[in-house]
């Protein structure tokens, strides 16, 4: 049985390696939505954890929610970097602010 102490260390661990990343690397745009997807699934296991813990169904609707926005924030950030791909023939945060119109 995994109890709540557990789920909320694995929470950490991911929210921890997802801001390592963010600040390890700030160059390539697939690696940063890569981060912002593990920050978003630390939530989700928070909200877990706790609606396990407590015994409410409450937490575990809240994260469709969650996986809704994290499926359109990929989408958005997706077609940006095929954008991006195809003005500059690169990936790197730096060149976005280029595409300024």
């Amino acid at each position: 049985m995994i109890t709540l102490q557990q789920m909320l260390w694995l929470s950490g661990a991911l929210f921890a390696i997802a801001v390592a990343g963010i600040f390890i690397n700030r160059k390539n745009i697939i690696l940063l939505l890569m981060c912002i997807e593990l920050l978003l699934l630390s939530a989700n296991f928070n909200f877990v954890a706790f609606s396990r813990y407590l015994g409410n169904i409450d937490g575990q609707v809240f994260v469709f929610f969650v996986l809704t926005v994290a499926a359109a924030e990929a989408a958005i950030g997706l077609a940006i970097l095929v954008v991006l791909f195809r003005e500059r023939r690169s990936i790197n945060v730096a060149d976005i602010s280029s595409l300024k119109g």
